[in-house]
């Protein structure tokens, strides 16, 4: 029987209570939906590198809950707890890579509900900290500390430093581990080499030359492969992780800067400061298949966990862009802070 001819057999009045009654419970199983969706929807976290603040961003809407000033000059990138709870930021100091300027000597943890700074490491000298990454297999956090050339280990419990790691080279700026954290890669901007270094016993295993300067480094999704942005050549060299050789090289349109792969292992995009877009690279092919225009400078890519969209952030514009990967469309323009850097992911569990 249906709600419909349910109510007809009741009074006036009693079908008025019964008619809000549902609609109530509709009211109610609707918002509870949503609040799943938005809770599912997680939020991204965004340095912003010219205010030394991290913007805390409703990814489902694209609307700032939150600004926090980092307690330093200046953090320039960021990753989520495993719970979601805390954001860890290095404070890296007040210039670019290899530039002159101040040199950070901490890292601050931030409390992503109460929006507080609640906890801090101090490296004891400066060391420029920058690229942080958990390793799902120990749970330690690691850090590359860039005058030390090295990796330091930290563990978020305690928020002590318990190792490092030495990379063996100068500017040690970024990092990729592998999906069970047995490995760690580290991308040496001005000796444009990748050092490759074992986690579990904490020592370098050697070092690849790739070119005069890198930048940026991902990893496939299989961990069969490392990329990195040559900054002499408009191209991105493949590493075979397990020759540690550079296999191939894959031409770019311009010299690239920031890239990542997309969860389904298909896709690697790079982001080209000079042209403002990202290349989206068909790994299968080896090649450029599109580009796609965005604000100017793209600095960083971060792919959601479902897969579904690329967030890229614009530092000369203050906006990071929402790529829908399905049609390379870009949906929206998120504002953040001055001059948005790294970006994070943080899902609550």
């Amino acid at each position: 029987m249906s709600y419909v001819n349910l109510i007809s057999n009741y009074s006036p009045v009693r079908q008025l209570r019964v008619v809000a009654l549902l609609v109530s419970a509709f009211l109610s199983t609707s918002l509870i939906l949503l609040e799943k969706a938005s809770a599912q929807a997680g939020t991204i976290l965004a340095i912003n590198e010219g205010e030394s603040t991290l913007s805390i961003i409703n990814a489902e809407t694209g609307q700032e809950i939150a600004r926090i000033a980092e307690g330093g000059v200046a953090g320039h990138e960021v990753v989520a707890s495993f719970d979601g709870k805390t954001a860890y930021v290095p404070i890296y100091g007040d210039s670019s890579a290899g530039d002159p300027g101040s040199d950070g000597s901490e890292l601050v943890a931030i409390d992503l509900a109460s929006h507080r700074i609640v906890g801090h490491v101090d490296f004891g000298h400066g060391v420029r900290p920058h690229q942080p990454t958990l390793n799902p297999n120990d749970g330690m956090l690691y850090v590359t500390t860039e005058l030390d050339q090295s990796i330091t280990v930290i563990d978020p419990k305690t928020m002590r430093i318990v190792g490092t790691i030495p990379t063996g080279r100068a500017l040690s700026h970024m990092m990729v581990m592998d999906h069970e954290g047995r490995f760690g890669y580290t991308a040496n901007i001005q000796p444009g080499s990748v050092s490759v270094l074992d986690i579990r016993e904490r020592k370098l295993l050697t070092i690849l030359h790739v070119a005069a300067k890198i930048q940026r480094i991902a990893i496939s999704t299989d961990d069969k492969k490392i990329f990195t942005t040559d900054q002499t050549e408009p191209r991105v060299a493949v590493i075979a992780t397990a020759t540690r050789q550079v296999a191939s090289w894959i031409p770019l349109p311009a010299i690239g800067y920031t890239l990542t792969t997309t969860h389904d292992g298909r896709w690697l995009l790079v982001g080209i400061q000079s042209t403002s877009q990202v290349a989206v690279i068909d790994l299968a092919l080896n090649k450029v298949v599109r580009t796609i225009d965005l604000p100017k400078s793209p600095h960083e890519i971060l792919m959601s966990p479902d897969g579904t969209t690329a967030y890229v952030s614009c530092t000369a514009n203050d906006q990071i862009a929402a790529i829908r990967v399905s049609d390379w469309t870009v949906t929206k323009l998120i504002k953040a802070g001055t001059r948005v850097d790294g970006l994070a992911w943080a899902q609550k569990r």
